[in-house]
């Protein structure tokens, strides 16, 4: 070896050999599902004697379509459930193409959303153990506590008339939508709904909110300022962009800081949003100016004085937003989570839910979320090109690739400082 190389770093290995593969990933879901089960009412047809398979063995197999690179479709599905290997890790018995079909009639979605909210839990619990022992100061834990919140549109089929939210050339167009909240901190997705494409997101988020949370939003949330006043009455921080054209009554300009500057930070104040004669103003707030990359200027509204969180802090924070969208385009480029395997609305519930309980799976057992090279890396695994062992260490390369790419942004610095 040269003596201007340096060793390739590795990372550290938390799983072995025999935990790797699509199939160890659906035994730990077949048991997290029976715990869910026991907590949440399923529906009687489950409980019928004459019942071939449970309602583990059919969520079970449409969560293997979603990792599987072959089987993509319910007929797909009811294919492979004769094979002997996926009757034994995936499903008890044969699935009937009819039967699969019924199912996702009859799925109480609670099961799935018990089941998210335990897989959490279990991550959030991972990242405490690993945490430092030092002490961790109030305000840290403030900003490592924020959760971006946003919707994203999956194109739905001609067929799938329940979607139909009036857009496009002919008011014809389909889509399902997902509203998520995304915790930025943990890069997992906490709670989620879903429905058709036209229900405000806004709106959605109302019947959402969890007292004394943090949210982090784009324009569309702060397009109405009576919902300011609701986040303020439900005890909830905020980081949100209002639209550029937005009537602001500013009460007192704040100074600003040489960090804050530095991050582009052009002006901050304490401000009311509208005119207060024909519409009612927001409650006070604090606005921050932040000059974006393309010279655009983007201005955040927080409740949060500047002692809290600083205007650095809250252009820094916003950029953190993105992380929602990366975690969309995941789903659907990587995952494959628009290609519709059920299409009646409780249908594409349960695939969207496997969807995101897939992801929370996979990063427990992977210590991150899969990238597109890891996620082929293990289909080739599932398709038997390659060994468990030669799995391990193509994973174990790739993720060392990922963490030095990551280690080389400075999108990091903000959480650093905290």
């Amino acid at each position: 070896m040269s003596k201007n190389t340096k060793p390739r770093e590795t990372v550290p290995v938390c799983f072995s050999a025999s935990d790797l593969g699509h199939f160890r990933l659906l035994r730990e879901f077949r048991e997290a599902l029976a715990l869910a089960q026991a907590e949440v009412e399923v529906h009687p047809s489950f409980l019928d004697a004459r019942r071939k398979l449970e309602l583990g063995d059919y969520l079970g197999l449409m969560l293997f379509g979603l990792l599987n690179p072959i089987a993509r479709t319910m007929r797909g599905l009811s294919h492979c459930s004769k094979f002997p290997k996926v009757r034994r890790d995936v499903c008890s018995n044969p699935a009937s193409l009819g039967s699969l079909s019924e199912v996702q009639h009859l799925v109480d979605v609670g099961v799935l959303e018990r089941l998210l909210g335990d897989l959490v839990e279990r991550r959030f619990a991972e990242i405490e153990a690993a945490r430092p022992a030092k002490p961790v100061d109030a305000k840290a834990k403030e900003v490592i506590d924020w959760m971006a919140h946003d919707g994203s549109c999956f194109p739905a089929l001609e067929r799938m008339g329940w979607a139909l939210y009036g857009a496009g050339p002919n008011g014809s167009s389909k889509g399902v939508k997902l509203h998520l909240s995304f915790h930025v901190g943990a890069d997992i997705p906490t709670k989620a709904s879903v429905c058709e494409a036209a229900v405000c997101e806004r709106s959605e988020l109302r019947e959402k909110l969890v007292r004394g949370s943090a949210y982090i939003a784009d324009r569309l949330y702060g397009m109405e300022h009576a919902f300011f006043a609701e986040l303020e009455k439900k005890g909830c921080r905020y980081c949100i962009r209002i639209k550029d054209e937005a009537v602001v009554d500013v009460i007192e300009e704040l100074p600003l800081s040489e960090q804050d500057c530095g991050v582009g930070v052009l002006r901050q104040c304490r401000a009311r949003l509208g005119l207060g004669k024909r519409t009612a103003q927001s409650p006070e707030l604090r606005l921050v100016y932040v000059r974006g990359v393309d010279g655009t200027i983007l201005l955040l509204a927080t409740n949060l004085a500047a002692d809290e969180l600083s205007a650095a802090d809250v252009a820094l924070l916003y950029k953190r937003r993105w992380e929602i969208e990366y975690y969309f385009r995941w789903m659907k480029c990587i995952m494959g989570c628009g290609h519709w395997m059920a299409e009646s609305r409780n249908g594409a519930t349960i695939q969207i839910y496997l969807a995101l309980i897939g992801s929370l799976l996979l990063q427990l057992q992977l210590g991150r979320r899969p990238s597109k090279r890891v996620w082929e890396t293990m289909q080739w695994h599932q398709c038997g090109m390659i060994s468990d062992e030669e799995l391990k260490d193509a994973l174990v390369r790739e993720l060392a690739s990922e963490q030095r790419r990551r280690e080389s942004k400075t999108r990091e610095a903000f959480w650093k400082r905290c």
